[in-house]
């Protein structure tokens, strides 16, 4: 374990968050919020100098970065940045408390969306701005970013990539990984001012049609709203954001085949089909229960709600445009089920993944195929492509620890003395990186109504969820401190 260069990449990870926290610090001089501003230049310059101190004493050690690092490193810079991160939202007294402060931007890093503040139109502009930042940061991945400049460091990022990136799979869209990581950002940025200039044309301030960018982007779901995109109260606004939250939800690398003129890859591919199937027959039939159940007057409208807290859900943004607690059941459950699938892999979203769940079909069909024919030769495939028997149990294996993380996560929360369906639904959105839930965290509530253990609590499982379990989980294994 190469402690000594784990520390060093971490101050120079940390040292670039502090210098994007200099965007919402300017702005904060700019709204003249006094009180933002001396929060924001206090929490810089503690970056700063702490980080500068720890460099000028590892000044001669050079960075060696092996596979094991790579996941203490990811973590950490996490973990810390969420810690400094909370500190504008403490000092403004925007949240009464430090766990409260950390939970919300854990909740952003991570692209959950989950907030414990009980109103937010009425809190300085500066730190929603960063609050929303963070989400958007979050959602392609802050050590992405960070690898895309490596090469000035003379740092390979292959390992910091694989440990931080989401989905079973980790498309190498060039030799260089660095390269791979400076197009994926491209797109995602790309895409973010295309929206941000459709938002501008259906009449919202550039504040926040910056701020809904960045959760739509992200997969996140901060909004500057109370009643999140719901208040804007704009047909028009919720198409466009249905539409990017779609394009968030993908897998960014088929973006990149299409740009190359590769459109068939795109068509074909098993997971994207199955991505908008899920998206096509769940928004259809739930605008067909809304009607039937007289919710709304006609087809146009109760598409539009069906389809936006479809897609939503499925892609772990967290939006709503209304309280569908209010909805029938049935509705409900159709979200339920949503909260177990997740984004595409190498997407913003998060959740198990469309990919993970399409072969967990597939091997469950098999196994039936195998009882009725013991001899028959059974290979699992996704599309036109075989998955290996190791990736397959891989698969198995993260789904089972996933639906474990969720139900132990549930079990504690309960001892909050709230209802089954808020405990389940908390749970499952923290380690899902969802955002909204069922009952006392549905669209219409907020996690202030937590305490602060169980703030820490949900930090940990917003956590293990955005990087995938195992990247966290292996810091807890014995072998993973044994040398060698």
């Amino acid at each position: 374990m190469n402690f000594k260069s784990v520390i060093k990449l971490l101050c120079f990870i940390q040292l670039f968050i502090a210098l994007l926290m200099c965007i919402p610090f300017a702005l904060s001089i700019v709204y003249k919020e006094q009180v933002a501003t001396e929060a924001f230049l206090f929490t810089i310059s503690i970056m700063v100098v702490f980080h500068v101190i720890l460099l000028l004493f590892l000044r001669k050690e050079p960075i060696k970065i092996k596979a094991k690092d790579s996941y203490l490193f990811v973590t950490l810079t996490w973990v810390i940045a969420t810690a400094f991160g909370a500190l504008p939202l403490y000092l403004t007294k925007t949240l009464p408390t430090y766990s409260a402060s950390y939970f919300e931007i854990m909740s952003g890093f991570t692209t959950t969306g989950a907030t414990a503040l009980q109103t937010i139109e009425d809190q300085l502009k500066s730190i929603l701005f960063w609050r929303g930042m963070t989400n958007w940061l979050g959602g392609m991945g802050i050590v992405v970013l960070f690898v895309a400049i490596l090469p000035f460091m003379g740092v390979r990022g292959a390992n910091l990539v694989s440990a931080e990136s989401v989905g079973p799979t980790k498309d190498k869209l060039t030799p260089h990984i660095q390269h791979t990581a400076m197009i994926l950002w491209g797109i995602y940025v790309g895409f973010s001012v295309l929206e941000v200039l459709f938002l501008l044309l259906g009449k919202l301030s550039i504040f926040d049609a910056v701020t809904v960018t960045f959760g739509t982007m992200g997969a996140a779901g901060f909004s500057a709203k109370n009643s999140s995109i719901g208040g804007y109260n704009s047909a028009y606004v919720d198409w466009v954001v249905i539409v990017f939250m779609t394009i968030a939800g993908m897998n960014f690398a088929l973006f990149f085949k299409a740009i190359q003129g590769r459109i068939d890859k795109v068509i074909k591919d098993a997971e994207f089909r199955v991505y908008i199937s899920l998206i096509f027959v769940f928004s259809l039939v739930g605008s067909v229960s809304l009607l039937i159940n007289r919710v709304y007057p006609n087809f146009f409208t109760a598409i539009r709600y069906s389809a936006f807290h479809v897609i939503s859900v499925l892609t772990t943004t967290g939006f709503a445009i209304c309280d569908y607690t209010s909805w029938p059941v049935f509705n409900q459950m159709l979200l339920f089920l949503l909260f177990f699938v997740g984004g595409c892999a190498g997407s913003a979203g998060g959740g198990m993944k469309v990919v993970r769940i399409s072969t967990l079909m597939t091997l469950a069909k098999n196994t039936i195929k195998k009882r009725l024919h013991p001899r028959a030769v059974v290979q699992t495939r996704l599309g036109g492509d075989i998955i290996a028997q190791d990736t397959t149990l891989s698969i198995a294996g993260f789904i089972g620890v996933y639906l474990l993380t969720g139900f132990v996560g549930a079990l504690i929360i309960s001892t909050s003395g709230r209802s089954l369906e808020t405990c389940l639904s908390a749970a499952f959105l923290f380690v899902g990186n969802i955002g909204i839930g069922l009952g006392d965290v549905g669209p219409a509530g907020n996690f202030s109504i937590f305490s602060p253990i169980l703030q820490w609590v949900a930090s940990f499982l917003m956590l293990v969820g955005r990087l995938e379990l195992f990247t966290v989980y292996a810091l807890f294994s014995k072998s993973f401190w044994k040398r060698g």
